[in-house]
């Protein structure tokens, strides 16, 4: 995907609206538990500082549904952003009408200011186009650094770019960039890690990859559909009895086209899901029928971890058991260590295997870690995410 970056395009002077993803936890006494969604999105607000734009920042935080809810307000973000700037970031208490318009006309070059949440208006996720206009009308240029919510086609992440020049941020070139080359010119052998409790969330995900990749491993509770495909008892475990049709196919369609689908040989089996369940290690024939697989085996992540370390390009998408629980995240973290280790080009995606990977402390030793769960997933699949889809082409 050739967009235009902010790069690109001659800042100086101008107004420019950036959608950025601050959609950050806050808690009770509204202090931001973890800032790394705004971490990620520095390099493209310092650029356009550096650059002497006049940049106005615009995002949603949590569900608000269309109302105005100050538990969702931006301002505690503000002030926040400010510190880590080292400069003022002004706030302005609506993103649209007069109040917006007032705190644009004052801004100079280099200045920042943040609009409060679009989602206090129900339009923003109608993707109304009046409402999309009057964003648009605060500035000359869109930049859309908002990679966790490019699948969503809302009047901040696409409505505006039909009314001023759109161009993606550092962050969603870098998103775009990773995920894409390794979708579409990947270093191989090219392994691809899925896993998470359902199949139903991930089959446009696995079909594509389907196509892709050297070989498919699959953890977590979906693995549980797959063996019971292959014929395995599964006692009490997590299954999606209406999609082992579906996981058969796949394997099929694996076989056909010589794509190793690895997937667990032995499981950690509980008596309960509960951190405390009584657990044993079995092999995946050996499940009983009161049992419930909540984890891999040692034996399944030793499998695992031969094959990502031949790897050049490696994806993980999900967990490989209920991780949140310490007696059922060896298999996860095993994962996460082969995966930092084995030298090749890692992007990780989705909420969970983020968590895991932070948990551990593995982060910066991965190549990419993706921003947007959803949007990362809707990427793997294939399909065409709304907010890059309206940036502009580079010629």
């Amino acid at each position: 995907m050739n967009k235009k970056s902010v790069k690109d395009v001659e800042v100086r002077g101008k107004r420019v609206l950036v959608r950025v993803d601050f959609n950050v936890p806050l808690n009770e006494q509204g202090q931001i538990t973890n800032d790394k969604r705004i971490q990620a999105s520095l390099p493209t607000i310092l650029y356009l500082i550096r650059e002497g734009a006049r940049v106005i920042l615009a995002s949603h935080l949590g569900r608000p549904k269309g109302q105005v809810n100050p538990k969702y307000s931006l301002a505690p973000v503000a002030k926040h952003l400010s510190e880590q700037l080292a400069q003022a970031v002004s706030f302005a208490k609506d993103c649209i009408g007069d109040t917006a318009m007032e705190a644009v006309s004052t801004l100079q070059d280099g200045e920042v200011l943040l609009l409060e949440n679009v989602r206090f208006h129900a339009e923003e996720e109608k993707n109304d186009p009046t409402f999309a206009k009057e964003l648009a009308g605060l500035a000359e240029l869109f930049v859309n650094d908002a990679f966790g919510t490019a699948h969503r086609a809302h009047a901040s992440t696409e409505g505006v770019t039909h009314y001023i020049p759109a161009v993606c941020g550092l962050l969603m070139q870098k998103e775009v960039d990773f995920m894409g080359n390794a979708l579409e010119r990947p270093e191989r052998p090219f392994v691809a890690i899925i896993g998470g409790a359902k199949v139903s969330d991930k089959i446009g995900v696995i079909e594509n990859l389907l196509e892709k990749v050297d070989a498919l491993i699959i953890g977590g509770g979906m693995a549980n559909t797959f063996l019971k495909a292959q014929g395995f008892n599964v006692g009490k475990s997590f299954l999606e009895e209406e999609k082992v049709e579906l996981a058969k196919q796949l394997i099929e369609k694996a076989k056909a086209k010589g794509i190793e689908l690895e997937l667990p040989i032995d499981v950690v089996a509980a008596l309960a899901f509960q951190a405390d369940a009584t657990h044993r290690t079995v092999k995946v024939s050996e499940i009983g029928e009161d049992e419930m697989a909540l984890d891999i085996g040692s034996a399944s992540a030793e499998k695992f971890e031969a094959r990502i370390s031949t790897a050049k390009t490696v994806i993980w998408n999900g967990p490989m058991g209920v991780f949140e629980m310490e007696a059922f995240a060896k298999g996860t973290e095993r994962v996460a260590q082969a995966v930092a280790t084995c030298g090749g080009i890692t992007i990780v995606g989705g909420g969970d295997s983020v968590a895991a990977v932070e948990k551990m402390k593995a982060a910066d030793r991965m190549t990419h870690i993706s921003t947007g769960g959803g949007a990362s997933l809707e990427f793997l699949e294939g399909k065409v995410l709304p907010g890059v889809a309206a940036l502009q082409d580079k010629e």
